[in-house]
Formats: C-alpha cells, sequence, structure tokens
C-alpha cells in the first residue's frame, strides 16, 4: 500500500492548515512554484473543493504563467502523494481538497452544487457492522449524499424557478 502523506502544517491560519515545503519535500515532491502556488489557492479558498479549472482561472487572476495541463499534472502528482483527495461530485467534474487527515463525508446540493462536509459517529458505526456482517473489514470509503438545499437565497435554485411554466 502507498504511503500517504497529509498537510500537517505547523502554523495555522482559521481552521487551514498552511502549506509550506517541507511539505512538498515530505511527500517526495521538489518545491517548485507552480506546486506552491496551487497548493496556496486550494488552501485560501473558500470552497474547499476546486476543479483544476477554477484553480487554473485563479492562477490567471493573479497573473500567474502556470498552464492547464501544469495544473492537472501537479494535481494529479499532489493525489499520487496524498497531498489532495479527488471527488467526483453528481456532474462528475472532479474536485480537489487538501488532505487534512480527518475522515468526513459529504452531501452536495443538485441544484447549486454547494457541497456541505459531515462526520457522523452513528453512520460510521452503522457502516462499520454491515460490513463486519458481510464478513468485511472496511479499508476505505466515500460516502456522498445528494439532496436539494433549502437556503432560501439559492442562485440555482431561483435559476430554475424561473424556467418552469407558471
Amino acid at each position: 500500500m502507498r504511503q500517504l502523506y497529509r498537510i500537517v502544517g505547523s502554523r495555522r491560519a482559521g481552521s487551514r492548515c498552511i502549506v509550506e515545503g517541507k511539505d512538498l519535500r515530505k511527500a517526495g515532491l521538489k518545491v517548485t512554484l507552480p506546486r506552491l502556488k496551487i497548493l496556496e489557492i486550494l488552501e485560501s479558498s473558500p470552497t474547499r473543493h476546486m476543479s483544476a479549472e477554477e484553480i487554473y482561472k485563479k492562477l490567471l487572476g493573479l497573473s500567474e504563467d502556470i498552464g492547464l495541463a501544469t495544473v492537472y499534472r501537479v494535481l494529479t502528482q499532489f493525489e499520487g502523494a496524498g497531498l489532495v483527495t479527488r471527488h467526483h461530485f453528481e456532474d462528475g467534474m472532479a474536485v480537489f481538497e487538501i488532505n487534512q487527515g480527518g475522515h468526513h463525508d459529504h452531501i452536495v446540493c443538485m441544484d447549486c452544487g454547494a457541497v456541505e462536509e459531515f462526520v457522523d459517529a452513528d453512520i460510521e458505526t452503522r457502516q462499520n457492522a454491515i460490513a463486519q456482517r458481510l464478513g468485511f473489514k472496511i479499508e476505505e470509503h466515500s460516502l456522498v449524499l445528494y439532496g436539494r438545499c433549502q437556503r432560501p437565497n439559492c442562485p440555482s435554485r431561483k435559476a430554475l424557478r424561473a424556467r418552469l411554466p407558471s
């Protein structure tokens, strides 16, 4: 089994880790400007889940000369080193989040695409009981729930209502 590395920087900004060059070196990667910039964008994003295209657009906005192919390549390297986790939610587009080590599950709004993270001990206990009953030991898993957020100001739901016949 491959060794996974998690971002466990010693400095923190709010609840997020501050990524440092030593995190890259510890994962066996050279410290390069594109790698640092991409980690910085993932770390500072108000949403924890970003696509390669969203990261690329942020880089363009910062006048960084880093191409989309480089973003994809770096994210794949980070995933292989365990620095980021890749998810494929409802629309099938890959999104990435920094791997901070703690397990969590996701709930995704089918209208606006909002992603919320949660941890529920009862769900984890039930999954382990099912696995044990069926003769399995869970090594890893991913749980994604899909629903419709109840936010009164959801812009996607408003756009959806505007298209529906009255």
